[in-house]
């Protein structure tokens, strides 16, 4: 069996961001999912698609604030999230920390996602709780 002191201690993985969207995965969820933030966006159940997603695709301005934070990010819908994480159940959408060797804990709560009122909103709120990770 080899010695790890002789290779040294295994690199710890960084820390990642789980964006968890309070709706099901699939291409035709996808195709409704637009189709209801576009005619009945005040009862759309996904504050974290809604304040990210325009009717198709990943707004800009966010997708260009994830690219800027150094950590891993996994996306998830309530679906996969809940086969990926079976034992953790809790309010979505939701905006995960998951660190080194610790279980996710919630970085941003859905109460606290639904009352955003904005995408500049959101990534501020993200900038004030990633202080010392991003």
């Amino acid at each position: 069996m080899p010695n790890p002191a002789r290779y040294g201690a295994m690199p710890t993985p960084p820390a990642r961001l789980i964006l968890v969207y309070n709706a099901p995965s699939g291409w035709l969820n996808m195709v409704k999912d637009g189709l209801h933030k576009l005619i009945r966006p005040q009862t759309y159940p996904c504050a974290l698609c809604a304040l990210t997603y325009g009717p198709v695709m990943m707004r800009r301005p966010w997708r260009r604030f994830l690219q800027g934070l150094p950590l891993a990010k996994t996306f998830h819908h309530s679906d996969d999230f809940a086969a990926a994480f079976p034992g953790l159940a809790l309010p979505l959408p939701a905006i995960l920390l998951v660190q080194p060797d610790a279980p996710p804990h919630v970085l941003i709560a859905a109460s606290e996602l639904d009352a955003l009122p904005d995408l500049a909103a959101l990534t501020a709120l993200m900038r004030e709780r990633l202080d010392g990770f991003a």
